[in-house]
Parts: C-alpha cells; structure tokens; sequence
C-alpha cells in the first residue's frame, strides 16, 4: 500500500478505535457546532460526505426535523459499518461513495456537510464541484478543516514523539493530511475552481480537547486513524512503543491524570 492509499485506509481496528477514542477526543465539539449551523436553514434533504463513523450523522438526525432526510456517505465501508452499527435516533441513509463522482443527480440535495474530510481528497476542486453539482440554487455547502498542527496541541506533541522512534523516516501523517489544508487562500481558489461564485464564510473555532488520560489520547492518533499505517509501514511491531512515546510525550506536557489540550478548526460555508 503506497502513502497516498494509507492516508485514506481506515479499516482494521481502525473504525472502532476511531469512534471509542478519536471521536469523544476531537470531534464531538465540532460537530455540534456544525450542526447548529444548519438548524435554522430550510431543508428538505441533507447529504453528508466523508461521514465517518457517523458523529455528525447522529446530531444531524437528533437535531433536525423528521421531514428532512438525511443520506450520510464514505469512501471507507468499515467506517460506515461502525457507523450503522452504532446507529442513529431515526432512520437514515448509509451509502458508500466517492466524494469526487457522487451518485447522485444534480440539485438533489439543499445542504452538502463534510467533517474533516476534504483534507483527504486527492482533488479538492473535483470533489467540490461535485458538491456544487447536487445542490439546488441556494443550497450550503458547509465543512469543517483542521488548523494547522501548532495550533492542535495534541496532535504536535504526537508527532514530534514519534520523530526519534523514526528518525530516518519520521511519521508525518498528521501534518501532511489532516492538518495540511488549512490555508484560507488555497481553499477559497479550490471553492472557485470548482464553479462556487458567492462570499464564502470562513470562520475559526477553538475548543478544548479532554481524555481521562495521555494513554487514550496516544492511542487515538497512533491507532485510531491512518497514522497508524505510516507507523505499521515503517516497522509493525513498533506500534507499542510508538504509542507509548505519544502517551509519555502528553503526559510530559498535559500531566499524568486527565489531560486537556486546545484543537483548532476553520469552518467554511458557501452558497451555490
């Protein structure tokens, strides 16, 4: 598997580590305000793109009327597994597909969201476009990037652990993909590349990112989400000790009992 496959494998113990540990830690405060977003808009049908394990899948479906539906898509079917499995307070649609060549017919849908996800596209112009594609005239395309790793505290102090444990190849995941496409620029010409003429909304968020300790924290980026790869890569059976070098590494810097760390996040939101 090359890099560029591994960035975006999420399967294996990957889903449930992801949604146990990875969730709770970093994503639960964001898709709650992303949500919040989109409550006082007039909607009919919702497509969320990149769903994962179906975190803002489920505040979508508590928070939103009945009368809308919702349709939650992944290029990763484990990640959708999990999600189902988990489940959501009233039905909705769990579909596998390519954010770069939707399934769907144009001006289907009257809001687009997408968690931390366009960070993994190959094509961010492609994929907005065809985000742009299948909404009607007045629709919202609404998501959410990481800032970059310096203002993620968590995510640094990993990554810079993990330096000496590779240092003729040091893991790179977290800077490279989920915190790479941070540049307020470079998403604003990928938005007009893609077709998107309107003011775009660009808008940072902090929050706070808590775990019962530096061990959960370590686990989550080093087993919960495609780092993992990179690290399995480079020597599998150093996945411990790379974990126990994160850990450490937390607890240096956050303390030996619960932990807490700012995360930081731009929010985007574009009408077609």
């Amino acid at each position: 598997m090359n890099s560029a496959d591994s960035d975006k494998a999420f399967a294996g113990s990957i889903p449930k580590l992801y949604e146990s540990h990875l969730v709770p830690l970093i994503f639960e405060p964001f898709a709650a305000d992303l949500v919040q977003r989109l409550r006082s808009r007039p909607l009919t049908r919702v497509l969320e793109i990149a769903a994962g394990t179906g975190v803002v899948t489920r505040r979508l479906a508590a928070a939103l009327p009945a009368s809308v539906t919702i349709v939650a898509t992944d290029l990763n079917q484990p990640m959708l597994d999990q999600a189902a499995a988990i489940g959501t307070s009233r039905p909705v649609e769990w579909r596998q597909a390519d954010a770069m060549s939707l399934p769907f017919a144009d001006g289907e849908f009257d809001a687009v969201v997408c968690q931390f996800g366009v960070m993994f596209l190959p094509d961010k112009s492609r994929a907005f476009a065809e985000a742009r594609r299948v909404l009607r005239p007045g629709g919202v395309f609404l998501f959410n990037v990481w800032d970059r790793l310096e203002q993620n505290e968590f995510a640094q102090a990993v990554t810079t652990a993990l330096e000496p444990v590779f240092p003729e190849n040091p893991v790179r995941f977290m800077a490279r993909i989920p915190h790479g496409y941070f540049d307020r620029a470079t998403i604003e010409r990928d938005l007009r590349g893609a077709g998107f003429a309107s003011p775009i909304v660009f808008e940072t968020v902090t929050a706070r990112s808590r775990a019962a300790s530096a061990r959960i924290a370590a686990v989550a980026y080093c087993q919960g989400t495609p780092m993992r790869n990179e690290i399995e890569a480079r020597d599998a059976s150093r996945l411990d000790a790379a974990t126990d070098a994160a850990a450490e590494a937390i607890a240096r810097q956050f303390g030996r009992a619960a932990v807490d760390g700012r995360i930081q996040a731009h929010v985007v939101m574009i009408e077609k």
